[in-house]
């Protein structure tokens, strides 16, 4: 029986005695309580003017009987007023078994654009930007789980500041405007080697009057690669050829990770149209002249002010991300478009939409910006490529291999990547995390290849079965056992719904490991194979692998058929 029957059931009830409309809540209490409670009794009490147990009474016994499938108990240890609901055992069992295939449509025929991960070309993938690749990654699986129609695109910065710094430094490191040079520099070394230009533009203009203004008029150059399609110069025959260094790079990155994207904004395509909308909203008065800049004023909405023009006329982040937002909605036409960054922008981008509001208040309605923690060198210092002091995305794939490696002696990428993507999606999307490879690979604890692992093993107790797809009879009752693993497989749908509503894939992880637990307690003292119960704990096995395996494929992690 699903809960909104349940909870349906009620409110007929309560209708039927009250003459009152309620949407009564179910919650899970401790098995020991039953399968279900509310506390409706305790919200009605004030409107009826009766106490609470008086109504919870009520409620029992024109509740009790008018379905076959529960049973309605109160028990004093519930506190006075609530109602304890227990489903019997041919319902519960038919609630576990149809778990996997039960899934919530909260995004039903909707289009939802999630952007994420955002690396910027000349620079180098670091940890951050694989965090925020297996967060999107989840959170785009969950709402097209949920019946969105889901477009995954990425936004990086191939015009900017950043740029003409990394163009200063290779200009330096190549002795002048030589792109021929470029091809003595190995392939595998080559996103390293931008890197490493880029710290050295940063310092120079930090520290180099003169490099600064080289650096601001080669930022200009970059600009005009684009708006004059100048790809024969020599100075943008280096530009066009260190930017696909990056973008091979990346795609590498992804294809090592699982992740596809649709589309890829680079900022240049962005530029032009948020220069033009921005100028076209300060003559109408959003956005103002300031030293020559144009700003948008956020302190009359409680934030602050930022520029989105500078003064040599050249947009800036801002105005690059207005321009973004009004190509995604010009390619998708989204009902929700989700930007999944880290939490270190969380004012700008409050800015940024704001300004928006006020020439396309529903697009700025549409747009979120959901943010996470960074990952954090030990000791927790923060990452910064600008300092080169940069945990790279490769590292933690290394670690982690090398961790694995070490403990099974072997070379197993999907556990690698199913112990780094659980590491991260396994805690609350929000604070800052330490990446601990040794802890990740494990097999002993709340950890990706332990619940591969869980699977890899429900699957070989099936292979060993004989394939008896006879419906399950639960007349007989269910054991304790049984009943406990079947009433927390059953609790699965309401997981995704509750993970699909918080974009949290956190509750996935939570439940799954307690679920792995479970079946533990249930496997150790409950024979599968050969036992006179073996079709029906059959069944509960099915749907146990099931749900483990669609639950580990929503977070993106592989679920093995052996270990």
């Amino acid at each position: 029986m699903e809960e909104k029957e349940i909870e349906q059931a009620l409110a007929n009830v309560i209708q039927d005695v009250f003459k009152v409309e309620v949407r009564p809540v179910l919650t899970r209490p401790d098995e020991q309580f039953g399968d279900y409670a509310t506390n409706v009794a305790l919200q009605l009490s004030g409107r009826v003017n009766q106490p609470p147990r008086q109504v919870a009474d009520l409620i029992i016994e024109h509740l009790d009987g008018t379905t076959t499938l529960i049973e309605i108990k109160r028990t004093k240890a519930a506190g006075p007023g609530f109602i304890n609901i227990t489903l019997n055992d041919a319902a519960l069992l038919l609630q576990a078994i149809q778990a996997p295939t039960r899934k919530p449509q909260t995004y039903k025929d909707q289009v939802v654009v999630t952007e994420y991960s955002d690396p910027n070309p000349f620079k180098v993938l670091h940890a951050g930007h694989l965090y925020t690749s297996v967060v999107g990654d989840a959170i785009s699986n969950l709402i097209a789980m949920a019946g969105g129609q889901v477009h995954r695109v990425n936004f990086g910065g191939d015009v900017g500041l950043h740029v003409g710094k990394t163009m200063w430094a290779i200009v330096q490191a190549l002795g002048g405007e030589y792109p021929e040079k470029l091809h003595d520099i190995p392939e595998h070394q080559r996103s390293d080697w931008l890197t490493n230009q880029y710290i050295k533009g940063t310092a120079a203009y930090e520290d180099d009057e003169q490099a600064k203004t080289d650096i601001i008029e080669l930022n200009k150059e970059v600009y005009r690669f684009h708006t004059e399609n100048d790809h024969d110069s020599p100075l943008a025959q280096i530009y066009w050829i260190c930017r696909q260094w990056s973008y091979d790079y990346f795609d590498q990155f992804y294809a090592r990770i699982g992740t596809q994207f649709e589309k890829y904004y680079p900022e240049s395509q962005t530029s032009a149209k948020g220069l033009q909308t921005v100028r076209e909203q300060h003559d109408r008065g959003v956005y103002k002249q300031s030293n020559g800049a144009i700003v948008f004023e956020g302190e009359p909405y409680g934030l602050h002010t930022r520029v989105f023009i500078n003064s040599q006329g050249l947009p800036t982040y801002e105005a690059k991300d207005v321009g973004l937002i009004m190509a995604k909605w010009q390619d998708y036409h989204f009902d929700r478009s989700l930007v999944i960054t880290g939490n270190d922008i969380v004012e700008y981008m409050k800015v940024v939409l704001k300004s928006i509001e006020q020439f396309q208040p529903e697009l700025a309605k549409r747009s979120v910006h959901l943010t996470h923690g960074n990952v954090k060198l030990q000791g927790g210092v923060k990452m910064s490529s600008r300092k080169g002091n940069i945990l790279r995305a490769t590292d933690v794939l290394d670690a982690a291999h090398n961790a694995n490696k070490a403990v099974t002696g072997r070379d197993d990428e999907q556990a690698v990547l199913g112990a780094v993507k659980y590491a991260f999606l396994k805690q609350r999307i929000g604070p800052d995390l330490i990446y601990d490879p040794a802890e990740s690979v494990s097999l002993q604890g709340n950890s990706g290849p332990y619940l591969q692992y869980a699977h890899a093993r429900a699957r070989s107790i099936l292979a060993k079965a004989k394939q008896d797809r006879t419906a399950p009879n639960a007349e007989a009752g269910l054991e304790p056992a049984e009943r406990s693993l079947a009433r927390k497989i059953g609790e699965y749908p309401e997981v995704l719904q509750q993970a699909v509503t918080d974009l949290m894939p956190h509750h996935i992880c939570t439940y799954l490991y307690e679920l792995a637990q479970v079946f533990n307690r249930f496997y150790e003292h409950n024979r599968v194979v050969g036992d006179a119960r073996e079709t029906l704990r059959l069944h509960l096995v099915r749907a146990y692998a099931d749900v483990l395996q669609d639950g580990l494929t929503l977070l993106g992690i592989a679920a093995p058929q052996k270990m």
